[in-house]
């Protein structure tokens, strides 16, 4: 009576037909992202190695472009003039009605100077802007996708992809890692 399990091979096929790799392999016919993407001979293999490391450094470059954007919008709101609106107060009196202001002495260089210390209300969220979130969004979107296609890679298991991957990572951040965070802010 034969149960759908091969005995001799000394694995089970599985309910599904499929085998489950749980340990790295280096076979060159391992598809990637689709049964089409199947290397078939050292050179493809290479090419899909070659592939991922480009991708995987051109992932590091996405990050680094949208800390470069944040940077840029948040040094031009900085940078934006603000006009009184009549019927409301001004900094100057709404700081000097915040019960945490604290008045205090500025020292320096035998000049003082009297100052408010003011303490931060909290975490302020900046205000939604059409010229940045839907790129924002767009650019996390790209940066989510291409970060799943990557970890398909490393999924297949297939020691080549995997090293490629890390090799990608390490020479992307080589080149732009420097601007992957946000500097002055």
């Amino acid at each position: 009576m034969d149960m759908g399990m091969d005995m001799g091979s000394g694995t089970s096929s599985g309910a599904s037909g499929h085998h489950m790799m749980s340990v790295f392999q280096n076979s060159m016919a391992t598809s990637l992202f689709s049964a089409r993407w199947t290397p078939h001979s050292t050179g493809v293999y290479a090419g899909t190695c070659i592939f991922l490391i480009v991708f995987s450094a051109g992932l590091r470059g996405l990050l680094a472009v949208r800390n470069w954007l944040e940077y840029r919008w948040i040094d031009a709101e900085m940078k934006r003039r603000y006009v009184v609106v009549a019927g409301r107060g001004t900094m100057a009196e709404r700081i000097s009605n915040d019960s945490l202001a604290k008045p205090m002495v500025l020292s320096s260089s035998g000049v003082e100077e009297n100052v408010m210390v003011v303490q931060k209300h909290g975490a302020e969220g900046r205000p939604f802007r059409l010229s940045e979130d839907p790129i924002r969004a767009a650019l996390d979107t790209v940066i989510a996708g291409v970060g799943y296609l990557l970890m398909l890679a490393v999924m297949t298991m297939n020691i080549g992809y995997f090293i490629s991957v890390l090799g990608g990572v390490f020479i992307g951040s080589l080149l732009v890692g420097r601007y992957a965070t946000l500097f002055g802010h």
